[in-house]
């Protein structure tokens, strides 16, 4: 159960703790006074949906704290979990339980089995035949929840393996254009004959024939300088030290290294020289190397970064061709599997229609005697399931499900959306509700305005449902009937002030003279003495 719910900075809601208790807990007070937002709160605490316009004006964020009491829980030692989440305008969501840090599908899953809101939107679902499946399939449990686990597995291959089939070239015109164009890639790409590193040689070679003038006329200079300045030079020098090495050692050390230096310099003087005299310039190599290069740049353009990637791209296209070529093969074989994935899927699809027929001649007797306990008394609850026999698969299996209703006797049953008022379908909701409720065992059960659209005896007879179902389980409800209110173990005044120009939400928890005079308001809108006397006698026949 919920002990202590703690809200900041959602809508007009400032700071508030309220304190619920095991039974039924009924909230009312004044229209846009907060009550809306104090089930949206625990929405929000159940993994929901969370906007940041809900942020109060002026503030950074939103928190919301939940105290529950779940004994022999797994997540808690003493039965007692705190679930947070707090929420900031910049984006970053926190959820924790018991301090420690979750995802928001970790706190959903989490909540999914201990708490069931039933917000003003609900009802809507209902309208939506596809939501129908889910709710059966919700009360059937856990046998048919292991079989569709399974299911969609083989499903999701069985997609894979069409979306296969239709990518690979099915259709033969669209085959041989695949294989012509890889075809005429690859001849470009062997045209060519690249070879790795044959880009940066010519860039090389296109670099010297650029500067050829240049190069011509600096090695003819070093070539001069060398044999008719530096090499005459060294050797006089060296004529002059031969007179002296005798005199001393140190002086034939440097006459030895002098002559080594002279060997080297006329020996580089004779390779300028040679390269000098071996020029060979031609426009034509100049004009044959951009060519190459711009063939290079080409395919670059279309296949890689480089002539390695270009080569890989080669090798690439030419194992799709094999597949393509031998496609016939790979394609029966994909065939064969999806027949596998058929007979498969068809086999858990008719376990699947089984148990849902099961269930559903289940669900409709409970629902149709929470109905008539919901003076629906004539009306007539049924589940229709049709089995697709052309197997045309669907996420769910072969079994399209629908909710009809006949409201009168002698009339054929009907799609909700075609029969139910407003008020019938909160009532039918409040049964199907009740019925999940037995099934799943959630120990809380929330449900905002579940009176739309009802009023006298069938507004008394939901305050009844609902505070049965408060038996087993704890029951929080927004209402603004006088009847749904007396039925109450516990009543809670929402109402709102103003102060230094802000309005801020409270909340409290009524004592049993309050809550007769507030039951009294609802039900004629102001506190009379004729209010009141009502007020005690739907009290007493509450009690």
């Amino acid at each position: 159960m919920i002990s202590t719910l703690n809200i900041k900075n959602i809508g007009i809601i400032d700071d508030i703790t309220i304190n619920f208790n095991n039974g039924l807990n009924i909230l009312t007070g004044e229209t846009g006074a907060g009550k809306t937002l104090i089930i949206g709160a625990l929405s929000i605490l159940a993994g929901g949906r969370f906007s940041k316009e809900m942020i109060r004006n002026g503030e950074e964020y939103s928190y919301v704290e939940l105290c529950l009491y779940i004994p022999e829980n797994k997540n808690s030692v003493d039965g007692n979990i705190i679930i947070s989440r707090e929420i900031y305008l910049n984006g970053r969501n926190m959820c924790k339980i018991n301090g420690r840090l979750v995802t928001v599908n970790e706190l959903k899953n989490f909540m999914q089995n201990i708490i069931d809101i039933h917000g003003q939107n609900d009802n809507q679902t209902l309208f939506n035949v596809s939501e129908h499946i889910k709710l059966l399939d919700e009360f059937s449990g856990k046998e048919l929840s292991n079989i569709k686990k399974e299911y969609t597995n083989l499903y999701n291959e069985y997609i894979n393996i069409k979306e296969e089939l239709k990518r690979n070239y099915g259709d033969e015109k669209e085959k041989q254009r695949k294989l012509d164009l890889l075809k005429y890639q690859i001849n470009e790409i062997e045209m060519a004959k690249l070879k790795i590193g044959e880009e940066e040689e010519l860039m090389e070679q296109r670099k010297v024939i650029a500067n050829s003038e240049k190069i011509s006329e600096n090695l003819q200079n070093a070539s001069s300088c060398i044999n008719e300045n530096a090499v005459d030079s060294i050797y006089t020098a060296i004529r002059c030290l031969e007179k002296i090495q005798n005199i001393n050692l140190e002086y034939s050390n440097i006459l030895e290294s002098l002559k080594g230096t002279y060997y080297e310099i006329e020996e580089i003087g004779r390779d300028i020289e040679e390269k000098s005299n071996n020029l060979e310039f031609d426009k034509n190599d100049l004009e044959m190397i951009e060519n190459r290069l711009n063939i290079i740049y080409s395919l670059k353009r279309k296949y890689g970064n480089n002539v390695e990637e270009i080569l890989n791209y080669k090798e690439n296209k030419l194992q799709e061709i094999n597949t393509i070529e031998n496609l016939e093969e790979y394609t029966n074989q994909l065939k064969k599997q999806l027949l596998i994935n058929e007979e498969q899927m068809l086999k858990l699809c008719i376990k699947m229609n089984e148990i849902r027929n099961l269930s559903a001649n289940i669900i409709t007797e409970k629902i149709n005697k929470e109905l008539e306990e919901l003076e629906m008394k004539n009306a007539k609850f049924e589940v229709k399931i049709e089995f697709n026999n052309e197997k045309i698969f669907t996420n769910n299996g072969l079994d399209k499900v629908e909710f009809l209703i006949s409201s009168n006797i002698g009339e054929e049953p009907k799609p909700l959306n075609k029969i139910a008022s407003g008020g019938e379908i909160s009532r039918i909701m409040l049964a199907i509700k009740n019925v999940l409720a037995e099934v799943d065992k959630v120990d809380i059960l929330v449900f905002d305005e579940i009176d739309t659209g009802i009023s006298g005896i069938a507004a008394n007879s939901v305050g009844n449902k609902l505070k049965k179902i408060s038996k087993n389980h704890q029951v929080l409800c927004v209402t603004h009937l006088a009847s749904i209110a007396a039925k109450a173990d516990y009543n809670y005044y929402i109402s709102k002030k103003t102060e230094n120009n802000k309005t801020s939400t409270k909340i409290k928890l009524l004592n049993e003279n309050e809550s007769i005079q507030e039951i009294a308001r609802i039900a004629s809108g102001e506190i009379t003495e004729i209010s009141l006397k009502h007020a005690l006698e739907l009290r007493k026949k509450a009690s």
